[in-house]
């Protein structure tokens, strides 16, 4: 095992890691953040003996959609926490034949077409950081917890792709199908509506972060593809979650027995060397 202390991993998600088995020693946390609340508590406790610290995303009740979702508070809260590391997992359509349905996808890039949504923390909040923040996205995610995640996958031989573009769309409706075929022309995977700007913050918390997505669907830009519903999104959902959640709960794993942790100052000294601030 690597050097645990320096290792607190956050979770993003919310179904399939309700089992109330998979986390020993649970505590409930109210954090309140210069950006506000969070999306609901955030449940701290061990996963095989690595702390973690569990929030979801649209609340435990689902009530926040995801342009309403407060992702700030959201990373803030887990950074608050200690958490070095976030794995988020993420529902998702399919742009492209061979991501199927069922599918588990590692996200490697994202296409943002969302509008109005908070991506930065450095925009003269009170109790904010200061200055102006010009932080690079590529790559966009931590490569070594996207790596984690993918070895996790592979031992359990689920069905997964190693790289994936997800266009994130504003939502809350699903994409015509003009769009679906204009993003498949911008060379996007997958369509989603929370990676950004949960990556974007991620980052710029100096935090190591990865998404496994999972395909519920294929959108509607098959010739004869009826369009998505919510039914078929969840019904799809519910059947394959347990394998997102397995790669999240063994990628833990993984980052924890890791003892070369040199990549997570990495991660703070891109973004300090990314802020703007005249005195």
């Amino acid at each position: 095992m690597g050097d645990n202390k320096k290792i607190k991993i956050g979770i993003i998600g919310g179904s399939g890691f309700d089992d109330p088995s998979l986390f020993e020693n649970q505590i409930e946390r109210e954090l309140l953040t210069p950006f506000g609340k969070p999306s609901d508590v955030l449940i701290e406790g061990e996963i095989k003996g690595v702390s973690c610290v569990l929030l979801a995303r649209h609340g435990r009740k689902h009530q926040y959609q995801p342009s309403d979702v407060n992702y700030r508070a959201n990373i803030w809260a887990l950074k608050e926490a200690g958490c070095s590391h976030v794995l988020a997992t993420t529902a998702t359509g399919s742009l492209i034949e061979e991501y199927k349905p069922g599918d588990l996808v590692i996200l490697d890039d994202f296409i943002d077409r969302t509008w109005g949504r908070k991506c930065t923390f450095f925009d003269r909040t009170e109790g904010g950081p200061r200055g102006v923040c010009h932080l690079p996205m590529k790559p966009a995610f931590c490569e070594r917890a996207r790596q984690a995640m993918l070895k996790a996958a592979r031992a359990k031989e689920y069905p997964c792709h190693e790289k994936g573009t997800a266009v994130v769309i504003q939502g809350p409706r699903f994409s015509s199908r003009a769009e679906s075929l204009m993003f498949r022309q911008w060379g996007g995977h997958l369509v989603n509506m929370t990676t950004v700007p949960e990556v974007v913050l991620a980052k710029e918390a100096g935090l190591s972060y990865a998404a496994v997505a999972l395909v519920t669907d294929y959108d509607c830009w098959r010739e004869n593809e009826c369009s998505v519903s919510v039914g078929e999104v969840l019904a799809m959902f519910s059947k394959n979650v347990r394998k997102a959640a397995d790669v999240v709960i063994d990628a833990v794993q993984i980052l924890a027995a890791d003892t070369n942790l040199a990549y997570l100052d990495d991660h703070k000294e891109l973004v300090s060397g990314a802020i703007m601030l005249k005195e």
